[in-house]
């Protein structure tokens, strides 16, 4: 991984540069909330990669600069095709994604004919070519509920998710498959009451539309976090939260990259993470420099198949045509839901 530049000038300089050549560019920067402090500053857009995505279909820019994940710039291709969209650096991928290819895919749905095939986001655009719909954390339940309750589901990659959905909707006939986000390691309910016990002021905020945070859904929905004061947020519902709530402190149960723009936003207040080490190594690996040189060499162009995205994108908007899309995760009793 690059080191972030040494100096707060040599960093005001590297901004000024991209933001310069973004302008010359008919540039968009788009940054997820996991990226570093630096990138984000950098940025026009903060969010999730869903919300990203959508920005990117709305925005009248030429050209699209996500600074994220390759499935994220993917996505971005799909609902943007007209448009040139560059990943800072090839190497940003994302282990949960990685848990199933195309192909493993159609070998599962050999083994089920008839099934329907319920993606996550955190895909690569040939899996969501394969499957009937895609979901977020916080529509997936409601995309469970859509489909007839007789038809068997094998629902993809993330198992926490996964078995998150099965208990909450109650169904059985829902194969799950068992990937998972490297970042899990980094947020377990161990970890998270310990921090309770030593923020007993704080409120718990999950954010689950990012596979790091699905282990804490279902941790919560299994009964092995105490639900009390706890809110499943989406990304802008967590941002809002401190700004409506009294607490003057809150635990952070996502990837450690969310608390820069929560600091930002709130700075009178205090965030912990639910734990220190879940950082996305993946998320990390794009640095100023690196935005720099895709702006100034049109680099590196991620583009989709046309066949592929158009099955992709129909996946995509079934997910969208129940609605739901980028909403709170539905609530176990006892939680909040959020906004």
């Amino acid at each position: 991984m690059a080191p972030t530049p040494a100096t707060d000038r040599e960093v005001a300089e590297l901004q000024r540069r991209i933001r310069e050549l973004a302008r010359a560019r008919r540039a968009v920067i788009l940054a997820h909330n996991y990226e570093r402090p630096e990138v984000q500053d950098v940025a026009d857009y903060v969010g999730d990669s869903l919300g990203l995505s959508r920005e990117a279909a709305r925005t009248d820019a030429d050209v699209i600069v996500f600074c994220g994940v390759h499935f994220m710039a993917e996505t971005a291709a799909i609902l943007s095709p007209s448009k040139t969209v560059l990943l800072p650096d090839l190497a940003a991928g994302c282990s949960l994604a990685s848990t199933i290819d195309a192909a493993q895919l159609r070998a599962w749905k050999a083994e089920h004919p008839g099934a329907v095939v319920v993606a996550y986001v955190n895909t690569t655009a040939e899996v969501k070519a394969e499957s009937d719909y895609c979901c977020t954390s916080g529509n997936a339940v409601e995309v469970v509920h859509a489909i007839p309750a007789d038809r068997e589901i094998l629902f993809l990659p993330d198992m926490f998710l996964g078995a998150h959905v099965r208990r909450v909707t109650g169904r059985e006939n829902i194969h799950v498959w068992m990937g998972e986000c490297h970042v899990h390691a980094g947020i377990d309910p161990e970890n998270i009451r310990l921090q309770r016990r030593l923020h007993p002021e704080a409120e718990f905020l999950i954010h689950p539309e990012c596979g790091c945070a699905t282990s804490v859904v279902e941790a919560v929905s299994a009964g092995d976090v105490d639900p009390s004061g706890v809110h499943i947020l989406s990304t802008e519902g967590m941002i809002k939260r401190p700004g409506v709530s009294d607490a003057p402190a809150f635990i952070v149960a996502t990837e450690i990259g969310i608390l820069h723009r929560l600091q930002r936003a709130y700075p009178s207040k205090r965030f912990h993470a639910a734990n220190e080490r879940a950082s996305c190594a993946y998320m990390k690996v794009t640095t100023l420099p690196k935005v720099l040189g895709a702006l100034e060499e049109l680099k590196h162009r991620i583009t989709v198949p046309a066949d592929v995205a158009a099955r992709a994108r129909r996946s995509i908007e079934r997910m969208v045509a129940i609605g739901g899309a980028g909403a709170p995760a539905p609530a176990s009793p006892g939680v909040d839901p959020g906004e």
